[in-house]
């Protein structure tokens, strides 16, 4: 049994050709990335390190304006304030495993067709690390991996592995490192830091260009702070969300399934504890308040990764992303989870840091999605997609250099019903930058319209004004035609696998 270091707090494609319609786009002026002259020297391979959280909404960053005035996230203000902030970074679908699949295959889930939770990737399935492996670089990957809930062992395209079963634990982790188990004490999120400097420091090839992906559990439900860390916003004031209150205004013109989910265990008046019933319903403040101080640990572990790579002389040739898998509902319109295509649940936070290499301050307004990760990082390292690989997104790399080029006008998202949760409807929606369309499959209920422009918090549904009829027509014609393109149309039906909700309740 190994016992970590606590940290101290830190203060501080290639061209890719797009099959499906719909992107805006007239060309793709892409070269491969590495050998742009923006990037200074054009035969070194980059260093890249991505860094994955669980369920931290994109607007719970210190230097946020919407963000809650007593969150404290230096590192994250650090890599916004000296490297580039992907201000409309979005997921394809807002659950752990598509998401998760969507980053490693660049593929939107009808694609991949990792659905849910409880399934391993379908037999074939190519992560982009592969890929890596093939140009040279060594690989790790540290953390949740969670695809095919139970399982553990290494996964193609890392050379190093330590991972932990479905959810793992916030606490005393045993984790599968390169095929032999081993039990830890202390907080998971530092242990996992741990384990990537010991990889950084000790254990790679100095001569070669590295990949580290590091995938923290936090801040997943439910939320557990480090001991050093509980209680840290005991006294704060916590600001609930319009929308979370019952009552007319906030539902007389959303979809029914909205105002009936907040009774569900993703519903405020309902929340899941962990226990399905066991428990009474927590205190939504303090639930809240353990979310930041969770949100404030991980903050402090991303530095630790950071002033590795400035002390140790490798900023200067890296490339570092952080991110959400997805986003989470704190109240919003009475919600406690993701699942749904409200903002809150499907944007996520997105930094990137390279010092030299991407401008100090830079924001991109564009659309980015998980989608594009994949040829984004092959794209930094040089590495050549197979025409095989078929990947849905593509390179934000320009756009982190300050380049101009055609981008998508809209994003595409897409969520299926789960035998397991219930309470939310196979979801599809298409959001450009001022409305968002959303269709739901399998309940008898209205779609959703939704100006972002003059209802940021999408508390008005336009479904049915007569003025919107035309855009909203237009931008339904947009959502078929990509899923139709992209062979999205046809739902899969899956074996069902694990416990109904009514099952686990009755584990008494």
């Amino acid at each position: 049994m190994t016992t970590h270091s606590n940290p101290k707090q830190t203060c501080c494609n290639r061209r890719h050709f797009l099959k499906s319609a719909g992107w805006g786009i007239t060309t793709l002026a892409l070269s491969g990335a590495i050998g742009r002259a923006a990037w200074g020297r054009k035969t070194t391979k980059r260093n890249i390190v991505f860094v994955l959280s669980d369920d931290h909404r994109y607007d719970f960053m210190g230097f946020m304006q919407e963000a809650p005035a007593f969150l404290e996230t230096p590192n994250m203000d650090r890599m916004s304030k000296q490297g580039a902030h992907l201000v409309n970074a979005f997921v394809s679908t807002s659950l752990c495993s598509p998401s998760r699949a969507s980053i490693l295959t660049g593929q939107y889930m009808h694609h991949h067709r990792i659905v849910d939770n409880q399934r391993p990737e379908p037999e074939g399935t190519v992560f982009f690390p592969q890929y890596l492996q093939k140009a040279g670089y060594q690989t790790a990957f540290i953390g949740k991996w969670h695809m095919g809930h139970e399982h553990d062992d290494p996964r193609p395209g890392f050379d190093h592995w330590a991972s932990f079963k479905g959810q793992g634990t916030y606490f005393d982790p045993t984790l599968n490192i390169n095929g032999k188990r081993k039990k830890f004490r202390g907080y998971t999120t530092d242990i996992l830091t741990d384990q990537a400097l010991t990889w950084l420091k000790d254990e790679r090839n100095a001569r070669k260009p590295f990949f580290l992906y590091l995938s923290f559990k936090a801040v997943h439900y439910p939320f557990q702070p480090a001991e050093r860390h509980q209680g840290r916003y005991a006294r704060a004031k916590v600001k609930r969300p319009e929308t979370m209150a019952n009552t007319e205004r906030n539902y007389q013109t959303q979809p029914h399934w909205v105002r009936e989910r907040r009774y569900s265990i993703h519903g405020v008046d309902h929340m899941e504890t962990g226990q399905y019933d066991n428990d009474p319903v927590p205190s939504f403040d303090d639930l809240y308040r353990q979310y930041c101080e969770t949100v404030h640990g991980l903050d402090e572990n991303l530095g630790r990764v950071l002033n590795y790579l400035d002390e140790s002389g490798l900023s200067d040739s890296t490339l570092v992303i952080y991110m959400g898998d997805n986003g989470f509902a704190l109240g919003e319109h009475g919600f406690y989870d993701k699942r749904d295509a409200f903002e809150e649940s499907i944007r996520v936070p997105m930094l990137a840091y390279a010092p030299g290499m991407v401008k100090p301050g830079t924001k991109v307004t564009q659309m980015v999605q998980n989608i594009d990760i994949a040829p984004t990082l092959l794209d930094a390292a040089g590495a050549r997609i197979p025409k095989a690989a078929n990947m849905d997104g593509r390179s934000f790399l320009p756009l982190l250099q300050g380049e101009s080029t055609p981008w998508r006008d809209y994003i595409l998202y897409e969520y299926y019903w789960e035998w397991n949760f219930p309470a939310t409807p196979t979801v599809f929606a298409i959001r450009n930058q001022r409305y968002k369309y959303i269709f739901y499959h399998g309940v008898w209920d209205h779609d959703g319209f939704y100006d972002l422009q003059t209802d940021p918090h999408e508390r008005h549904n336009l479904i049915n004004v007569p003025t919107y009829q035309q855009q909203i027509e237009m931008m339904k014609k947009q959502l078929f035609d990509k899923l139709e393109a992209g062979g999205g149309l046809g739902i899969p039906a899956r074996r069902p696998l694990g416990e109904r909700l009514d099952q686990r309740k009755n584990k008494r």
